[in-house]
C-alpha cells in the first residue's frame, strides 16, 4: 500500500527548528553567551504560547468549558498563532475528532494505539487524513466566533510576525537580535511544540487510569507541570466539559488557576465542572471493576462478589443522599435567607452531619472489603 505524500513544510518546520535548538543555540551560547532578560523572556513567551494553547485552543474553544469576553479570546488567538500549531478553527477540529474516536487506529488523527512516534509527531508529517484540511463540519459553533475566524484567516500572516519578527524585535530590545531569535524564537518554538505534543504521546502512555479504562489516557502530575496542567488525561477523557483538569487543590493546573481568576475579574463566565458525586462514582466503578477481575482469577468468590456489590450499593446510595444535601445547603446560602429558610438551613446542617457520618463509616467498610479480594491470591 502507498505511503500517504509527505508534507514537506511541516517536515522542514520541525526538523530545522529542532536541529537549530541542539546545535547554533548552544554553539551561539559558548561563543557569545545570553543574557538573563533573554531567558526571562524566552520562558515568559513559552508560558503565553503553551497557556493559549490549553486555555485558549483547548478548554475555550474545542471544549466550551467557559465563555470569555473578547479582549482575553483575542490575546488567546494571538499567542495561539504565536505558538505555531495552526489556526484554533482547525486544531478544535482536529481535537473534537481526537475525543470522539480516541484510540481508532483509522478515524483518531493522533492514535496512541499505532506508537509514541505516529502520536508524538508522526500523525503531521503524512496526509494521513488530508480531508480535514478543509472540512470544519465538527466546529460549526466556532465559524461564528469573528475572533476565532479572523484569526483562521490571517493566522499566517500573524505566524510569520510573531515567529520571526517578535523575536527579532524583543532580542533587539534587549541588545542581542540574534540570541533573542535564537532563544524566543527557535528554542521557545521547539520546547512549545513537543510540550503540546507529549499530551498525544506521553499523556496515553505512561500514568494512572483514575477514572476509567475505556481509553488509553492516563494521568500524570509531572506531564502537567510540563504542559501548565493538562496532565491529567484520564480525567480529562471522562469529563471533557469540566474547564478544570486537576480538580484537587494540590494538582498543578495553572490553566484551571487562570480561568477563575478571570472569572473573578469577570472576564470569564459560565464555567462549566462536573458534580463532585460523578467524579467519586467513576472512581468508584473503576475501583468495582477491578476488584471484580481479580475475583474472576479466584475459586470460590460468589459470596465475595455479593458482599462486594451490597457494600457499593450502599456506599453509593449513602454517597448521593449526602451529596444531594450538600448541594442543597450551598443554594440557599446564596439566597437572602428568610425565617424559613433559616430553619430549614439548620436542619440540613444537622442532617449532612449525620450523612457524612454515614458515608464515612461506609466508605470505611468498602476499603474493609477491598483489602480482602485484593489479599485474595488466584486459583
Amino acid at each position: 500500500m502507498k505511503k500517504p505524500a509527505i508534507i514537506w513544510a511541516n517536515v522542514i518546520l520541525f526538523a530545522g527548528t529542532f536541529l537549530a535548538t541542539i546545535t547554533l543555540v548552544p554553539w551561539y551560547g559558548l561563543t557569545h553567551g545570553y543574557s538573563a532578560p533573554l531567558w526571562i523572556a524566552t520562558v515568559l513567551c513559552l508560558g503565553y504560547c503553551g497557556m493559549s494553547i490549553t486555555v485558549g485552543y483547548h478548554r475555550l474553544w474545542a471544549h466550551k468549558t467557559f465563555d470569555a469576553h473578547p479582549f482575553v479570546r483575542f490575546v488567546l488567538a494571538i499567542g495561539g498563532a504565536f505558538a505555531l500549531q495552526n489556526s484554533a478553527l482547525h486544531w478544535s477540529s482536529d481535537h473534537r475528532v481526537h475525543h470522539r474516536h480516541v484510540d481508532h487506529t483509522e478515524k483518531d488523527p493522533y492514535a496512541a494505539p499505532k506508537g509514541f512516534w505516529y502520536s508524538h509527531i508522526g500523525w503531521m508529517l503524512r496526509e494521513y487524513q488530508p480531508l480535514r484540511y478543509s472540512d470544519y463540519s465538527n466546529c460549526r459553533d466556532l465559524q461564528k466566533d469573528k475572533i476565532v475566524m479572523w484569526q483562521h484567516k490571517y493566522y499566517w500572516r500573524l505566524t510569520w510576525a510573531l515567529n520571526l519578527g517578535l523575536p527579532l524585535l524583543l532580542g533587539w530590545a534587549l541588545g542581542d537580535a540574534i540570541g533573542g531569535f535564537l532563544l524566543i524564537g527557535v528554542t521557545r518554538l521547539v520546547l512549545s511544540h513537543h510540550f503540546t505534543f507529549f499530551i498525544n504521546s506521553l499523556a496515553h502512555i505512561w500514568g494512572k487510569r483514575t477514572y476509567t479504562e475505556k481509553n488509553s489516557a492516563r494521568d500524570n502530575g509531572f506531564l502537567a507541570f510540563l504542559t501548565y496542567g493538562e496532565g491529567y488525561h484520564n480525567f480529562h477523557h471522562l469529563f471533557e466539559y469540566d474547564y478544570r483538569n486537576g480538580i484537587r487543590w494540590y494538582q498543578f493546573d495553572p490553566s484551571k488557576w487562570f480561568i477563575w481568576t478571570m472569572n473573578k475579574l469577570g472576564l470569564t463566565r459560565n464555567l462549566r465542572t462536573v458534580p463532585s458525586e460523578r467524579i467519586l462514582k467513576a472512581k468508584l466503578d473503576l475501583q468495582k471493576q477491578r476488584l471484580e477481575t481479580q475475583l474472576d482469577l479466584v475459586e470460590q468468590t460468589e459470596k465475595m462478589r455479593e458482599s462486594l456489590q451490597a457494600e457499593y450499593d450502599q456506599m453509593i446510595e449513602k454517597m448521593l443522599a449526602f451529596y444531594a444535601v450538600r448541594k442543597r445547603l450551598f443554594t440557599l446560602k446564596k439566597r437572602k435567607l428568610s425565617d424559613t429558610c433559616q430553619h430549614e438551613l439548620e436542619e440540613l446542617n444537622e442532617k449532612l452531619d449525620s450523612l457524612k457520618t454515614a458515608f464515612q463509616q461506609q466508605q470505611q467498610r468498602w476499603q474493609e472489603i477491598v483489602s480482602q479480594v485484593k489479599g485474595l491470591q488466584p486459583a
